[in-house]
């Protein structure tokens, strides 16, 4: 006999485009150039809502990956093990261009595009983006050797997922090269982090030819190696001229591994399906990219678009979080009546909506960017936009998770594994400090930057008088020379606030836009979310961020 029957729960967000019902999402695309892959954003938005892949991104977290070192012989094999879910995750992810699609397709707006389907998949699961951001990531650097170019950039940019262990580029006995390829980096060392100047693994020539291009020995340890099954790796190590860029492959020509040995994998607060390792180079042979001693502005081209996928990666996550608070709440009633209609959590529910906009407002900006190829913009502006949103993740995805109350706080809910993942995206590619650090380092050795964040910002002067205060505080800010580092967090902040203030005027509608200058530039809010003043049109940021 039944002891209870279940009523007054939700029920499972799925079967809906993830990507349709985020009308911030779509227009952002469409004003940014990005029109002509609003088809293939719906396509991977209605995947993204289907059951059996919200379950594969649950399996290839419950399932982590294994590493097997040696084969039953003792033989080393240094292999890593992945649940097949996070394969058919991967392929997805490849054959919608998330990887290095974008730098072969000529349809305009391919990054932002791109970045629109990479916000909604990683709410499927955020793992497993992390080698496809460094495989999209890594064509730019490799662009300055012309040889590594030529070789590598067909397969990184291919629409086929190919997981195969064997040379990319192909083999003896006539093996043919594969037709898909993904990329990783291996930068930090236990006793440096985000100081790679630290770094102590050594390069040295093969043969008396030297110079980018060529091949050298690399010997050292690296601390974290992301994804360590993949074809081709970047990797920073000196010569005696300086820290320098190599592209090391996983196999070499003769078909044997390269002398990369992983020690162990990383076990971590979140990212379970990704697999992160230590790895030793013993020997292992790369290729020079770009100049001796010019190792950190070369891998650059690579860090400014991994960190323009953190601002991708945890805008998708804000996203998952409040869908699945706002669905949850007009599925639950409470005290007499659904919770959606309850005062306080619709301020709650609106309040995040509010910065969510903000955050995708932000993201496709920056993108579209890249797209129009505005080099002192989004050199500054990825960077201000990778602290500031990356900065509000967690304490989202917190008032997210406790939307759903109790519910939430367990592993079978989604709630747990985003709060999980929330604060990753704030540490990779340079924590907080390192990435303040180097936006003071930007407005000083280029000038230009800080001119066209300030005319972007100014694009909006006028309009709003909060705003117009704040856009004079930042100046007022950027002038003063006395204790700059001391002050970098501040400026920052107030940097990207502004910015996301300008672009929410200019772009989106009233109700957003007014709540976003009350609360974060005027004052007119608290600290925690569920501030927003009495007067704000909660009804319509609601209706627009989830539509009815």
């Amino acid at each position: 006999m039944a002891t209870h029957e279940v009523f007054n729960q939700s029920v499972p967000l799925e079967g809906h485009d993830a990507a349709g019902l985020d009308l911030a999402l779509v227009e952002g695309v469409a004003r940014e150039g990005g029109a002509a892959h609003l088809d293939d954003l719906h396509r991977v938005g209605v995947r993204a809502g289907q059951p059996e892949w919200i379950h594969r991104g649950e399996l290839a977290n419950q399932f982590p990956p294994r590493l097997r070192t040696h084969d039953r012989f003792g033989h080393r094999v240094d292999e890593v093990e992945y649940h097949p879910a996070y394969h058919d995750l991967m392929a997805v992810a490849v054959e919608e261009g998330l990887a290095g699609a974008p730098w072969a397709d000529e349809r305009p707006g391919a990054h932002v595009g791109r970045a629109a389907k990479f916000a909604v998949w990683t709410q499927v699961e955020a793992g497993h983006g992390c080698p496809i951001s460094m495989t999209y990531s890594i064509v730019p650097a490799l662009r300055v050797e012309p040889s590594l170019r030529d070789a590598w950039e067909p397969l990184l940019a291919s629409r086929t997922y190919d997981p195969d262990q064997r040379p990319a580029l192909g083999g003896p006995d006539a093996r043919p090269p594969k037709v898909g390829a993904i990329a990783g980096m291996a930068m930090t060392e236990k006793q440096g982090g985000s100081d790679v100047r630290a770094n102590t693994t050594r390069a040295v020539a093969t043969s008396s030819a030297v110079g980018p291009g060529e091949e050298y020995a690399l010997t050292g340890h690296k601390w974290f190696c992301s994804a360590p099954m993949s074809d081709l790796f970047l990797v920073l190590a000196y010569t005696d001229v300086g820290l320098s860029c190599f592209a090391v492959p996983r196999w070499l020509p003769d078909g044997t591994r390269n002398a990369i040995e992983i020690e162990r994998l990383k076990d971590k607060l979140g990212n379970r399906s990704n697999a992160s390792s230590e790895i030793e180079l013993d020997g292992a042979l790369g290729h020079l990219v770009g100049e001796e001693g010019r190792g950190i502005p070369t891998i650059l081209a690579m860090v400014n678009h991994t960190r323009l996928d953190c601002v991708i990666g945890v805008t998708g996550q804000m996203r998952a979080g409040f869908s699945q608070a706002v669905h949850h709440a007009r599925h639950r009633s409470a005290f007499g009546r659904p919770l959606i209609d309850q005062p306080l959590m619709r301020n709650v529910l609106a309040d995040l909506a509010v910065e969510y906009e903000a955050a995708v407002t932000l993201m496709t900006r920056l993108a579209g960017g890249y797209d129009r190829g505005e080099g002192p913009f989004t050199r500054i502006a990825t960077a201000i936009g990778k602290y500031w949103v990356c900065k509000r993740v967690p304490v989202f995805a917190h008032e997210a998770l406790e939307c759903l109350g109790g519910a939430g706080y367990v592993e079978e809910a989604p709630m747990a594994r985003l709060f999980r993942e929330s604060p990753l995206n704030g540490i990779w590619e340079g924590s907080g400090n390192v990435i303040c650090l180097d936006v003071l380092r930007a407005a000083a050795r280029d000038p230009e930057s800080v001119t066209a964040l300030l005319d972007e910002i100014a694009l909006a002067r006028g309009v709003d008088h909060r705003l117009d205060r704040a856009m004079d505080d930042l100046h007022a800010e950027l002038a003063d020379p006395d204790d700059v580092e001391l002050r970098a967090r501040r400026i920052v902040e107030r940097a990207a606030l502004v910015l996301q203030g300008s672009l929410l005027v200019r772009h989106a509608p009233d109700a957003v836009s007014d709540a976003f200058c009350a609360t974060r530039l005027g004052g007119d809010g608290g600290r925690a979310f569920g501030t927003l003043p009495p007067d704000s049109a909660l009804d319509a940021i609601l209706d627009r961020a989830w539509p009815r």
